[in-house]
């Protein structure tokens, strides 16, 4: 689609990537395809340069680039879709895969586990568990002599 439709990637509705940041590379993709495989470039590779992006605020870039630090190559996030046969299906799945990405990384972190203490009554019934499963064990035991 012409970028002229399309302002940008709306990831929240304070973040729209640009259409301008986003690039795209085809070629050709494995899989299903019949007779078209081997001259469409169906395959998909959107790229987005995170930690020089204008849209960001340093504390959403700073988050974006600590949270996909394993997806970074120098700060460029790459995606390549190929699952579907025509290459426009391609680039919708890549701009979904982006989207959900960025709205991952920028999401809070869910807040610390706060360590408690068993409960007496917790304890107890772990404990009258564990003898009950002693005692059914023993019961397949066969009966010693002696």
């Amino acid at each position: 689609m012409p970028s002229s439709h399309r302002p940008g990637l709306r990831v929240s509705s304070s973040l729209t990537i640009p259409e301008s940041e986003l690039s795209w590379r085809f070629s050709r993709s494995s899989g299903p395809g019949g007779q078209g495989v081997n001259t469409a470039d169906s395959r998909v590779e959107l790229v987005w340069d995170a930690a020089n992006s204008t849209t960001l605020t340093p504390y959403q870039r700073d988050r974006i680039v600590d949270r996909l630090s394993g997806r970074l190559v120098n700060g460029v996030l790459t995606i390549a879709a190929s699952e579907h046969r025509a290459q426009l299906r391609n680039r919708d799945a890549a701009r979904e895969r982006l989207v959900a990405l960025v709205a991952e990384a920028l999401r809070p972190p869910a807040p610390q586990r706060r360590a408690t203490k068993p409960s007496r009554g917790s304890k107890e019934r772990r404990l009258t568990a564990k003898k009950r499963r002693t005692d059914v064990k023993k019961m397949r035991k066969p009966p010693r002599d002696g």
